[in-house]
C-alpha cells in the first residue's frame, strides 16, 4: 500500500467531507465520530463534487439530486444513484490523515 499525505485531522468538519487532490484524484475525506473516510470526489449519478454535501449518520449527501452514499462501501443509500463510488484506505497518524488511492476497498475503479 501507498499512503500520502491527504490533510491535517483537524481540517476535516464534522458535518462536511474536506476535497483533497492526490495525485491526478480528487478525494473527499470525511468524519464519522472518531472514524476518517476517503471516496472519489464525484457522485456517480451526476459530475458532482461529494465534498459539497453533508456528512451526516456515516453517509455523505450528493447536494444536486440529494443521492447518500454510504462512507464504509461507497454504496448510495438513496436514489438517485445506483452506482457506487470507490472508497479508499485512510491511516490516521498522529494528527495527520493518509489516504492509499492506488488500492480501493470496494473494488470500484476511480472514474
Amino acid at each position: 500500500m501507498t499512503f500520502e499525505l491527504a490533510c491535517a485531522l483537524s481540517e476535516v468538519p464534522a458535518d462536511q467531507g474536506l476535497a483533497v487532490t492526490l495525485g491526478d484524484l480528487e478525494v473527499v475525506v470525511a468524519r464519522d465520530g472518531d472514524e476518517v473516510f476517503a471516496l472519489q470526489n464525484e457522485c456517480s449519478h451526476a459530475t458532482v463534487a461529494l465534498s459539497e454535501g453533508e456528512v451526516a449518520d456515516c453517509q455523505i449527501e450528493c447536494w444536486l439530486h440529494g443521492s447518500m452514499f454510504d462512507l464504509r462501501t461507497g454504496k448510495p443509500t438513496s436514489l438517485p444513484a445506483t452506482e457506487p463510488v470507490a472508497t479508499f484506505p485512510v491511516e490516521v497518524r498522529g494528527t495527520d490523515v493518509y489516504v492509499d488511492t492506488e488500492t480501493t476497498l470496494n473494488g470500484v475503479t476511480p472514474a
